[in-house]
C-alpha cells in the first residue's frame, strides 16, 4: 500500500525535466517500482505433489487463459495476474487485466470515458515474433508497474511486413488510439507513421531509422548517427586525430559512414581511408588487406631486409634479426578504426585486422552500439576498443524483473518498448484535462530519463539519446566515460 501511494504520487505530479527543482517522469525508474521477489512466480492453483520446477517454469511469452483482445483494460477485482507477477508484488502492483472474448476475437469494450487508449504496434507474427512478443511483455511490465485506472493498452500485430503494419494502424486509428507505439521496423514505420499523420495521432516508432522520421512519427530507437558522433568525439578528445572506418556495404553502413565524415569534420581532424565490404569472408579479406595498405606495407620490410641483408656491420645484422619476424614495416595511416558492425560477422572483419597488421596497440578500435553485446572481448583484436551505448546499469533491474517475471532472458530491445510504455502511461497520470500526447509535451526540450538513460524525442521526429564510452575488456565491458544527465550536460 505504500509503494502504490508513492507511486500515484509521483505519477501524479508528471513533473517533466526542466521544471525548477524537478526530473522527468520516467527519472530513476528503477526506484519507482518495487524489486520482485525472488520467489518463483505463483500460479493461480499451485499443484501440491513435488513439482517446484514446474511452478518455478514460465512460458517465454506469458500469456492469459483466454487470448489477450486489443485493450489492457485496469481492474482491481481480478487475480489473473498471478499468472505473471510474483506473489508477493500483488498487493502492492494494481492489477491489470485483459479483457477477453471466448466467443470470438474481437474484444469486450469496457466503458472508457476518460480512458486513454493507447496502441502498440509490433511483430508478434512472422520471422521477427521472438522480438516483437519479448518487447510486448515488456510493455506489460510496464503497464503493470505505472498505468492507472484511465489507461489502457492495445497490441496489433503487424505480421513484420508493411501491410500488416499499415492495417494495424488503421485499426488502431478506427479503435481510438490517442497515441500509437511502434512498429518496430523501418518500412512498417513509414507505413504506419502515414495513416498516423493523416489521422492526426501521434506515433513514437521503436526503428531506428531516422529516413523514417517525420513531424509526429518520431524514432526512440538507437540511432547509429548518435552512437558514432559520441564515440568519434570521444576520440578526437583523447588527442586522436586521423580515423578509418570500416563498415558493410547496406544502408547501416551508408548511415555510419555519413555521420562519420560530418563529425570528423566538425572535429577539424582528418577522414583516412573509408572502406566498406559485403557478406561474403572473401570481401571481409580483399577490404580489409586494401584497408591495412598491407602490400604497400610488406613490399617496405622487404626492401628494409634486402638492404641490410648486403651489410656486415653488427648494427645492420641486429637490425635484419628483428624484422625476421615481421610482415610490414611502418603503421597504418589512421590513429583510430571505426568498425560498424555487431554479432558474429564483427568477430570474423576483427581477426582479420591483427592478420593483416592493424595493431590494436597502435589504432585504437571504435565501435557503435552493435559492439553493446557481453563476451565481445573474446576476440582479442577488440579489447581496449571504445563504443557508445546506454550505461547497462540502468537498465539491469529491468532485466532481473523481465527474467523472473516470464522465466527468460530478454532481448536488449525491450527497454523501448518498457519506456515508450511507461511515458505514455505516466504523461496520462499527471494530466487534469485527459491525456496530453500533444506535440509540445511529447517534445520537451529537458527530454526525459529512462531505463537507457536520458533521451528526448524532437519536433522533426528524431530521437536523442546521451550515451557512455564503454571500453571492452576480456570478461566484460566497462564505463571509461559516463553518459551525461542531460542535454545540458557537456558530454552530451
Amino acid at each position: 500500500m505504500i509503494r502504490r501511494k508513492v507511486i500515484a504520487a509521483w505519477a501524479g505530479a508528471l513533473l517533466l525535466m526542466g521544471t525548477a527543482g524537478c526530473q522527468s517522469p520516467l527519472m530513476s525508474l528503477e526506484t519507482q517500482v518495487a524489486k520482485p521477489d525472488p520467489a518463483p512466480v505463483a500460479a493461480p492453483d499451485p499443484a501440491p505433489a513435488a513439482s517446484t520446477q514446474a511452478q518455478e517454469t514460465v512460458p517465454a511469452v506469458p500469456v492469459w487463459r483466454n487470448p489477450p483482445s486489443r485493450w489492457a483494460v485496469h481492474n482491481r477485482r481480478t487475480q489473473a495476474l498471478q499468472q505473471q507477477v510474483p506473489a508477493s508484488e500483488i498487493q502492492q502492483i494494481p492489477p491489470q487485466v485483459v479483457a477477453t472474448s471466448t466467443a470470438s476475437d474481437k474484444p469486450i469494450y469496457v466503458d472508457s470515458r476518460g480512458v486513454s487508449r493507447v496502441a502498440v504496434l509490433l511483430p508478434l507474427s512472422g520471422r521477427h515474433a521472438r522480438i516483437g512478443k519479448a518487447m510486448r511483455n515488456a510493455a506489460q511490465l510496464a503497464l503493470f508497474e505505472f498505468a492507472g485506472k484511465s489507461f489502457e493498452l492495445m497490441f496489433l500485430d503487424t505480421g513484420g511486413s508493411v501491410d500488416g503494419a499499415r492495417e494495424a494502424a488503421v485499426t488502431a486509428v478506427s479503435d481510438g488510439a490517442a497515441l500509437i507505439l511502434g512498429p518496430l521496423l523501418s518500412e512498417s514505420t513509414r507505413a504506419a507513421g502515414a495513416i498516423a499523420r493523416e489521422a492526426q495521432i501521434p506515433l513514437v516508432s521503436f526503428s531506428s531509422d531516422a529516413a523514417a522520421a517525420l513531424p509526429g512519427v518520431h524514432i526512440l530507437g538507437f540511432r547509429p548517427e548518435t552512437e558514432v558522433r559520441r564515440v568519434v568525439s570521444y576520440a578526437a578528445s583523447a588527442g586522436l586525430r586521423r580515423f578509418a572506418v570500416l563498415a558493410p556495404s547496406n544502408h547501416y553502413g551508408d548511415r555510419v559512414v555519413a555521420e562519420f565524415r560530418s563529425v570528423v569534420a566538425d572535429l577539424g581532424a582528418e577522414v583516412s581511408r573509408v572502406s566498406r565490404y559485403g557478406t561474403s569472408a572473401d570481401s571481409y579479406n580483399d577490404v580489409i588487406r586494401d584497408l591495412a595498405d598491407y602490400d604497400y606495407r610488406h613490399q617496405a620490410l622487404m626492401e628494409q631486409r634486402a638492404q641490410l641483408e648486403v651489410r656486415t656491420d653488427e648494427v645492420s645484422q641486429m637490425t635484419l634479426k628483428r624484422l625476421e619476424n615481421l610482415q610490414t614495416i611502418g603503421d597504418p595511416d589512421f590513429d583510430a578504426l571505426l568498425v560498424a558492425d555487431g554479432g558474429r560477422r564483427l568477430q570474423e572483419v576483427a581477426a582479420l585486422l591483427p592478420y593483416y597488421d592493424v595493431d590494436p596497440k597502435v589504432v585504437k578500435m571504435l565501435g557503435t552500439g552493435q559492439w553493446d553485446t557481453q563476451g565481445i572481448g573474446v576476440e582479442p583484436a577488440l579489447v581496449g576498443g571504445w563504443f557508445a551505448a546506454a550505461d547497462p546499469a540502468l537498465r539491469a533491474g529491468l532485466m532481473t524483473r523481465y527474467e523472473q517475471t516470464f522465466g527468460a532472458k530478454p532481448p536488449r530491445l525491450i527497454t523501448l518498448a518498457y519506456d515508450a510504455t511507461a511515458l505514455a502511461a505516466v504523461l496520462v497520470r499527471g494530466a487534469q484535462d485527459g491525456p496530453d500526447y500533444s506535440d509540445p509535451t511529447l517534445t520537451q526540450p529537458k527530454g526525459f530519463i529512462g531505463t537507457d538513460g536520458v533521451f528526448r524525442l524532437n519536433a522533426n521526429g528524431l530521437g536523442e539519446r546521451g550515451l557512455a564510452i564503454m571500453e571492452v575488456r576480456e570478461r566484460t565491458n566497462v564505463i571509461l566515460d559516463p553518459a551525461p544527465q542531460s542535454f545540458d550536460d557537456p558530454a552530451y
